[in-house]
């Protein structure tokens, strides 16, 4: 009779269950065979699980045995099959008697001694455990912390073969084991923090602020739009010569988004921990994620791609900030493909292996020189209008449409700021972040699809973005102007709903089109120059 050991398996973001069946065929050669659509990873385990047996003191089987991973039809990846394959085969030999086996899965990666090794996707897999009515969950002691963020499954961290055997046969108390290892290493590293959040916490990056806006000096009309944008999660595109503070402003930007919720934590967590960057050990994510690839980055890499569909850098950056230098510099190819994820919020990653959907809502901010030489409008620079034209050129009229501040950045002079105090703070501009947020939130209380401003549907926009005769002629002599789309207008009029919201306004005024209107400095560049083909 075939025995089956529970563990689970990931599918993009998500996780499903597999069960795992071990036979033996009495009479034929010593052998192993695992069937069920393997990867590689899952073929190479007879090798370790053989090792880890002899290690421990067990009996490999002396027949055939016969690993199936069901259901069949599903491809699976990964190395962590290896301890539920292990506790189904020893099981199966009636080489340990284990207890309630059926209320367990099993999460772990065999070392060839006995040890058990950390995975990556435990969050997804725990999750779905949970939602499949499994009970407890067996996981590798590095991954405690990623598993225990999960409410409503007991979490058993194990180290060794031995010590899951013990556990499971009711010799050995993993919470006593676990309390103490804890206070140990809490004692050998004062002020270390785990990172779980129960259930209506938030996550706080705060420990984690080693940068501050205080930092920045002479960029104050620039800051007041990146607090604009920061309200609303509307994208933010700056232009300034090299030197003028474009980069390290846009790495400020999470210190004064809003604190990460509970829920926008596990999603971030879950990305990450399935792309293999959650750090063994790590808990759930705090600090909204900034992710800034450099321009020679592929396709595939930005968007997502590979062998098995991964999340790319769009995802990475869920919930947070996705940074974009020398933009003029990304190939044209490479920057078009995000017009689909800047819009939907979502990206869908097809491959030969299986289609997986990421989430992908992050805050696109971008920087880039204005010319070639980079000195634009100043007297260093030799460039003609052509030239600027064809430059500016590369970013295709698509992408600058979607991206609601564009803003120049001035030149600063490091004699005249030296010694000087910056006016803000990174934490008193999250302070106003944070306002114009929860007047949002309180206005799209029954859309859960919707939390900030810039995702208003355009029938969100006629309902809260009304205006008045004035600011409507306003708007219509720049929009005739500068020959603005009607996505372009749309994006002004969320735009200038996020500005009243920073002053508690209800409706949009003139002073918010008039604040909007100047957070498109490209449009007035461009306009002003001659091309002559």
């Amino acid at each position: 009779m075939a025995i089956t050991v529970k563990s689970m398996a990931t599918s993009g973001v998500d996780g499903f269950m597999v069960e795992i069946e071990a036979s033996t065929i009495r009479g034929q050669q010593q052998s192993m065979s695992i069937i069920g659509l393997p990867d590689q990873a899952i073929k190479e385990a007879g090798e370790r699980i053989q090792a880890a047996i002899e290690s421990c003191g067990y009996d490999f089987p002396k027949d055939k045995s016969i690993i199936s991973l069901a259901p069949g039809d599903k491809k699976k990846r990964g190395s962590h099959f290896d301890l539920g394959m292990i506790i189904a085969l020893l099981f199966q030999t009636d080489q340990i008697s284990p207890k309630n086996l059926s209320d367990y899965a099993f999460i772990g990666e065999l070392a060839l001694d006995g040890r058990i090794r950390p995975c990556t996707g435990v969050l997804s897999m725990v999750t779905e455990a949970r939602k499949c009515g499994v009970k407890a969950v067996v996981v590798p002691y590095e991954n405690r912390q990623e598993a225990e963020s999960v409410s409503g499954i007991k979490v058993c961290p194990v180290q060794t073969l031995q010590d899951t055997v013990r556990f499971l046969e009711g010799r050995l108390d993993l919470s006593k084991q676990d309390e103490g290892e804890r206070k140990a290493n809490t004692e050998d590293t004062p002020g270390v923090q785990f990172c779980n959040l129960k259930k209506g916490d938030s996550a706080d990056d705060s420990f984690n602020s080693g940068i501050d806006f205080a930092d920045v000096k002479g960029q104050d009309e620039l800051i007041e739009a990146i607090v604009l944008g920061a309200a609303g999660g509307h994208n933010i595109l700056m232009l300034g010569e090299p030197g003028c503070g474009k980069t390290m402003i846009a790495q400020r930007i999470p210190t004064i988004l809003p604190r990460m919720t509970e829920k926008e934590s596990l999603e971030v967590t879950k990305i990450h921990s399935i792309s293999g960057l959650l750090d063994a050990g790590t808990g759930l994510l705090k600090m909204r994620p900034f992710r800034a690839p450099h321009h020679n980055v592929s396709l595939n890499a930005l968007i997502g791609g590979g062998s098995y569909a991964q999340p790319g850098e769009v995802s990475l950056a869920h919930n947070g900030v996705l940074f974009l230098d020398e933009l003029a510099e990304f190939s044209r190819s490479t920057l078009d493909a995000l017009r689909q994820p800047m819009e939907d919020k979502r990206v869908t990653i097809s491959r030969v292996n299986g289609t997986n959907s990421y989430p992908a809502n992050f805050m696109f901010v971008a920087a880039m020189n204005p010319c070639p030489c980079g000195y634009y409008p100043s007297k260093k620079c030799r460039c003609t209008d052509y030239e600027i034209i064809h430059y500016r050129g590369k970013i295709s009229g698509p992408i600058l449409e979607r991206i609601d501040i564009q803003k120049s950045v001035a030149h600063v002079d490091y004699f005249e700021l030296n010694g000087k105090k910056s006016r803000y703070s990174s934490a008193e501009l999250r302070e106003q972040v944070e306002r114009a947020r929860m007047l949002q939130q309180e206005r799209f209380k029954n859309d859960k699809e919707v939390n900030c401003n810039a995702q208003m549907t355009t029938t969100m926009i006629q309902k809260y973005c009304k205006l008045d005769e004035e600011c409507t002629k306003l708007l219509k002599n720049a929009s005739e102007k500068y020959g603005y789309s009607a996505r372009v207008i749309h994006k002004l009029l969320r735009l200038a709903r996020t500005s009243a919201d920073l002053d508690g306004a209800e409706n949009i005024r003139r002073e918010d089109i008039i604040r909007v209107l100047n957070c498109r400095d490209l449009d007035v560049s461009s306009s002003q120059m001659y091309a002559i083909t």
